[in-house]
């Protein structure tokens, strides 16, 4: 195994799952972010469910924050039913929105025929120095998502640390 490369920062994964939070189901996602964001060299502070309601979901986006992580992934609740409000949630929460990640994650989800990720309303942006993205929940639009996310996640870091000042 090569030598990971020094720490970028705190991640921590949210699973917006109405069937996980409530326990009728296990969690096949989170173990797949968290090996995702290991590999990008993230100190992953673990993996917490939600259901699919705008305040569970906005309470677990600020404990994060007020935590101190550096990036929040949230999993889940992106689509187009009436259960769907993790974007909803999170706008509440941003302080400033990045919509060019947000387009990047629906472009490169439809080319990986992710359809979940290309039809996501899921928003990325910044709420005090966290990072803060919404991926939609197959698989596919996970491991797309994160390989499109990981190369940008630095540079937002940089900038919201003032290390680039």
């Amino acid at each position: 195994m090569e030598m990971a490369g020094p720490q970028i920062g705190r991640a921590l994964v949210v699973i917006v799952d109405d069937r996980v939070s409530g326990g009728e189901r296990s969690d096949q996602t989170g173990p797949l972010v968290t090996e995702l964001l290991e590999e990008a060299n993230f100190l992953v502070d673990g993996v917490v469910s939600a259901p699919g309601e705008v305040v569970a979901i906005r309470s677990a986006l600020n404990t994060a924050v007020i935590g101190g992580v550096d990036l929040v992934v949230t999993v889940g609740g992106t689509g187009v039913s009436p259960r769907d409000v993790t974007p909803d949630a999170t706008s509440g929460v941003l302080d400033r929105p990045i919509p060019g990640i947000s387009e990047a994650l629906r472009a490169s989800g439809l080319a990986a025929g992710a359809v979940d990720a290309g039809l996501s309303r899921g928003l990325v942006g910044v709420s005090g120095s966290t990072l803060v993205v919404n991926l939609a929940p197959s698989r596919a639009a996970v491991r797309d998502g994160m390989a499109t996310l990981t190369p940008l996640v630095p540079h937002v870091i940089a900038e919201l640390s003032g290390l680039d000042a």
